[in-house]
């Protein structure tokens, strides 16, 4: 759009000539040429093309006089395409030449000539603009990477600390459930000896009562701790690194692993992913040839996910697969969790057991 301005207070510029010339059939003929020039220059983005063009446009002068007029038009496109002086000064040595020749009035020419610096200034004026332009889109586009990566930065760090903060909250259970166990659990265990003690050699009828109470009431607390320990070290369990350490462990062949699940799964789930991983490895290697295999753990919206397979040719037949007691296991515990287990033996064994959410711990997920 400023190049189509600049064109036209030229061209208003170049139109004074009418006050120096008699208008005629040519003079329309060199003022429809500049206008297509400037038409042209729209369109076409080829430089050595356009360059051509607007060099052919001052050529025509040799045939047409008037196109004299219209010379600064061309003049302010080769500006900003060839901006270095000697084309500055080789176009208006051309000019003034062929204005001698066709002895053109002076006032003309000298208007002429301040076309001429019109479009200089006006051009170079315009590719600075242009220049600035490039440098505002670049700054934009790299604003835009920018923030784009810090965003992305800022997300990565935030799942980083997110998980951090779960792994120390399964660890201080972990520690928990020890001290509870270690310390508690033994000054239970101790004053539940001490108290069947006094019991055995206690003869007053009185405190007999009083002895059989607490002794219930300590087997309940034992009990209560029991079970306490036992849900904080089911729910300190992180079937990520649990899968990961098996993974660790097994040396038969490389292994490779993905997770994509979330860090809250039902324990029941990661109990029966973990049991039947370790059980899939261990046929792996007892009863494969395999060079590579995989296990996948994906949480989708209605279920949890788990895909173990390898490349060995050296697999039971279909008809044989249930016989194996690993198999076996693998089906009673997917089947406890009203799940689906698949056996594939095409190009190799795979394993794929799919365990849908129960709706309860599907809701408790969400609105954590």
């Amino acid at each position: 759009m400023k190049n189509l301005l600049n064109s036209a207070a030229i061209m208003l510029l170049c139109m004074f000539s009418l006050f120096f010339i008699q208008p005629d059939i040519q003079f329309v003929l060199a003022f429809l040429c500049a206008v297509i020039l400037c038409c042209i220059s729209l369109f076409l983005e080829n430089d050595t093309v356009f360059t051509t063009v607007c060099l052919c446009f001052l050529a025509a002068a040799a045939l047409i006089h008037t196109f004299l007029c219209f010379y600064p038009v061309a003049g302010y496109y080769l500006f900003r395409k060839k901006r270095s002086a000697l084309w500055i000064v080789s176009l208006i040595l051309l000019f003034i030449f062929a204005a001698v020749t066709y002895r053109l009035p002076v006032l003309l020419l000298c208007m002429e000539l301040f076309g001429f610096l019109i479009a200089f200034l006006l051009a170079q004026q315009s590719s600075e603009l242009e220049i600035l332009k490039e440098t505002l889109r670049r700054t934009q586009d790299d604003s835009t990477e920018r923030d784009i990566l810090l965003t992305e930065k800022n997300r990565t760090l935030l799942e980083k600390q997110d998980y951090e903060i779960y792994t120390a909250t399964l660890k201080e259970r972990n520690r928990i459930a020890r001290e509870i166990h270690d310390n508690v659990g033994h000054l239970l265990s101790r004053s539940i000896l001490l108290t069947g003690a006094a019991k055995a050699v206690n003869h007053d009828e009185g405190l007999s009562q009083t002895l059989d109470s607490l002794d219930k009431t300590l087997n309940s607390a034992m009990d209560n701790i029991r079970t306490s320990v036992h849900d904080l070290r089911d729910e300190s369990v992180n079937l990520d690194e649990a899968v990961r350490s098996l993974i660790k462990d097994f040396t038969f062949c490389p292994v490779s692993y993905l997770y994509d699940a979330g860090h809250i799964v039902p324990k029941d789930v990661k109990y029966s992913f973990i049991s039947i991983t370790k059980e899939a490895l261990s046929n792996i290697m007892r009863h494969s040839n395999a060079s590579k295999a995989s296990v996948t753990i994906r949480e989708h919206p209605a279920l949890y996910q788990l895909c173990i397979e390898d490349n060995g040719t050296k697999v039971k037949k279909p008809g044989n697969s249930g016989s194996g007691m690993g198999l076996s296991n693998m089906r009673e515990r997917t089947a406890k969790l009203k799940g689906n287990i698949h056996i594939f033996t095409e190009n190799g064994f795979k394993i794929l057991i799919t365990i849908p959410k129960r709706r309860q711990l599907y809701e408790t997920d969400t609105d954590r």
